[in-house]
């Protein structure tokens, strides 16, 4: 087994797109029409390049993305450095994309014992400089199958 590979998944690419799934599900169920892949104009100046992010709406009102990480700790309960640091790349396209957009981080709830906290209060808890103002983070718990938001 690869040790980065989250386990019994056929591949860490599969687990991205599963939860993906859940996310665009629950927004439906919540009467949120969404696209899967939305591709929007980002950038500092005038400069500006196609971002995709994983779901969104960038034609009805309001105009919403969306980005979904369903990373977790580290089997023995340490941080997932490198995971964190594709979180803070996911929050510097938040702070590139439009000001109209309503922008939601969508992660999974993965608490751990260890830290008495779930991997996105310590994000929050660590990188609190690193998320923009408007950004909405959700955290979904898979066994009970509801989403709380979390306060930044």
């Amino acid at each position: 087994m690869n040790n980065f590979q989250r386990e019994y998944s056929i591949s860490n690419a599969h687990v991205g797109r599963d939860f993906e799934q859940i996310a665009f599900n629950y927004f439906n169920s919540h009467n949120i029409i969404l696209n899967k892949s939305v591709s929007i104009p980002v950038g500092i100046n005038k400069v500006k390049k196609h971002h995709i992010f994983d779901l969104g709406n960038a034609t009805d009102f309001p105009k919403l993305i969306i980005e979904c990480k369903s990373h977790k700790w580290t089997s023995s309960g340490n941080v997932p450095s490198a995971k964190l640091t594709v979180w803070n790349e996911a929050m510097y396209y938040f702070f590139l994309a439009p000001m109209e957009y309503r922008k939601i981080f969508f992660i999974l709830k993965d608490y751990c014992k260890k830290r008495s906290e779930t991997l996105g209060e310590y994000y929050i808890r660590t990188y609190r400089h690193m998320i923009p103002e408007d950004v909405e983070i959700m955290e979904y718990d898979s066994e009970t199958e509801l989403v709380r938001q979390l306060n930044i």
